[in-house]
């Protein structure tokens, strides 16, 4: 059976950066193997079509440059924001403002995005809204595990399900719900935030 639109794959592979010798972000091993659905706007449009036709067996080794992954660094999306924003109840919330975590926030027409805290001053948080991939080829070797028929359970999920059934979180190592091992949102809008979120959003391949 070959991976078509519809099927569930099934796949082990290890993500780097900098070619395929380059530092590694993400190592997914069979016990942990990705499953997806083909063809529903899940993963990246650019690593399913590295991946259409490939059988249960077959191994990978394929490269998916910035431009179709998570796009170019957009120094437009590194923006300062009011420090009274991060404000809870009155009390800034030192828990979640250091540098380098990442905190899901929210514009002002109700979109969702993830902020990465570059610098913190007495009355301003610098923030960098693009995709923590973003600027990076990303280079893909492993092996598809299993190529199966999609149930109709998994074509219909309720409506808070990503469809991606690994129960593997694809943080790059790092903390954040961008999405991971191609996985499909690779926005870095850089429209004004209004508001921080107490919790993250996407996740797991979702488009969200």
């Amino acid at each position: 059976m070959k991976i078509t639109k519809n099927k569930v794959a099934t796949l082990s592979y290890t993500l780097n950066v900098d070619g395929f010798e380059g530092r590694v972000i993400e190592s997914i091993g069979k016990e942990e193997a990705v499953e997806f659905i083909f063809g529903t706007g899940i993963m990246l449009a650019a690593f399913e079509n590295a991946l259409e036709g490939m059988e249960k067996g077959e191994a990978f080794r394929f490269q998916i440059p910035a431009e179709k992954a998570y796009g170019r660094f957009n120094p437009n999306a590194v923006v300062e924001l009011p420090k009274d924003i991060f404000l809870r109840d009155g009390v800034l919330n030192h828990e979640i403002l250091f540098i380098g975590n990442e905190i899901p926030m929210m514009d002002r027409s109700g979109k969702r995005m993830n902020g990465i805290v570059k610098e913190v001053t007495e009355t301003k948080v610098l923030m960098d809204f693009n995709h923590p991939m973003a600027g990076k080829d990303l280079y893909f070797t492993g092996l598809v595990s299993d190529v199966r028929e999609a149930t109709y359970e998994e074509l219909n999920p309720p409506a808070h399900s990503c469809g991606c059934g690994s129960g593997h979180d694809h943080d790059h190592g790092r903390n954040h719900d961008h999405g991971g091992c191609g996985c499909g949102s690779s926005d870095s809008s850089n429209d004004s935030c209004c508001s921080s979120e107490e919790k993250g959003h996407g996740g797991c391949g979702c488009g969200a």
